[in-house]
């Protein structure tokens, strides 16, 4: 009976000791088994796209230029308008936004 209460302590030391030896081998395992599974049940087959991105942007600026009446018409470069909203500006408090900070 006294040997049972010391095999736990020496087990636990063992696995304490030897866990790289025993952990890499299980996770190359389980890497695997999950990477073959994906290859089943995954469609690898990526569509090629017709237009690179490029040409894509391209083609939607000229669409959005044709919409416009008159194209010699464009915004003041001052009100800068283009430029996003950055993450400081979006989620202004109540607080802060009584300060005219522009």
């Amino acid at each position: 009976p006294r040997t049972a209460g010391m095999v736990l302590p020496a087990l636990l030391a063992a696995l304490r000791v030897y866990a790289p030896y025993v952990t890499f081998p299980v996770a190359l395992v389980v890497g695997i088994i999950g990477y073959n599974l994906e290859s089943i049940v995954s469609d690898r087959h990526t569509p090629h796209k017709k237009q690179s991105v490029g040409e894509e942007r391209s083609e939607r600026l000229l669409r959005e230029m044709d919409g416009r009446d008159d194209v010699t018409r464009v915004e003041r470069l001052g009100d800068k308008k283009w430029v996003p909203n950055t993450v400081l500006e979006r989620n202004v408090s109540p607080s802060l936004k009584t300060l005219d900070t522009r």
